[in-house]
């Protein structure tokens, strides 16, 4: 039954990943820009999802391409839901976890590419991990508490808006909002999963920045995208928690 949710789990990440490159591409804008709505030719873009190519008139031009490439991002995606399905395997939380493991990559990608988590994104995202483990806690085989969850969110976003309170260059309010529904998805399987997702996004960023240093391309006290490491720091917590549950 594992390998089943494996499978389905990565067709799933691979025919999601092939549509992200627009989204990408459409939500990587500085803080008070709108949207973009063409791609750097001008071409009008044909809604939110799907690859960052214009098609052109037949015998005029080859597609023009820009942004992420659909493969590379599809392999990411695919890998990712593939690897928490193997963790999760077939119990309910499953759904929820593989479902909403896509927005985490967009999300990541646009921190990484402008340093900014979207409102758009990050507020949906924290109310459906709440609404979809809250449904998986009432289905036999869950193994996580859905109130522990909810609390998790709380108190890990709580303890981001301090940080951000106290060195707001430091931390952005993205970061906040993005760590309420990591903290959904690492409470849900205990306070131990809890401690280390949220220890290992600290971990991952401070390597991070240490090698920017070591290698001379940052200086003390330069920012960097930290959504990315948060996600990456979440993941793990709840691989382990899977494999363990």
């Amino acid at each position: 039954m594992t390998v089943v949710v494996i499978v389905l789990a990565a067709g799933y990440g691979v025919g999601v990943g092939l549509l992200l490159p627009r989204a990408v591409w459409r939500l990587g804008v500085e803080a008070g820009e709108g949207w973009r709505e063409r791609c750097p030719e001008g071409h009008v873009l044909p809604g939110w999802l799907g690859a960052a190519r214009c098609r052109v008139p037949s015998g005029q031009a080859p597609p023009h391409t820009y942004g992420r490439r659909a493969l590379p991002l599809a392999a990411l995606t695919g890998t990712v839901c593939a690897a928490l399905g193997a963790a999760v395997g077939p119990r309910p939380e499953a759904v929820v976890y593989v479902g909403l493991a896509p927005v985490l990559v967009l999300l990541a990608l646009v921190d990484r590419a402008v340093h900014r988590l979207p409102d758009v994104l990050t507020l949906p995202l924290a109310a459906a991990a709440a609404a979809g483990l809250g449904a998986a806690a009432l289905l036999p085989g869950a193994a996580g508490d859905w109130r522990r969850a909810l609390f998790g969110g709380l108190l890990l976003a709580t303890g981001y808006l301090a940080l951000f309170l106290v060195n707001p260059a430091g931390m952005g309010f993205g970061d906040v909002k993005l760590a309420l529904s990591l903290g959904v998805a690492l409470g849900w399987y205990g306070w131990g999963v809890w401690a280390a997702g949220a220890f290992l996004g600290f971990l991952y960023g401070a390597l991070y920045g240490l090698f920017l240093l070591l290698r001379g391309s940052a200086t003390r006290g330069q920012g960097f995208a930290f959504g990315p490491f948060m996600a990456a720091g979440a993941f793990t917590g709840v691989l382990l928690a899977g494999f363990g549950a």
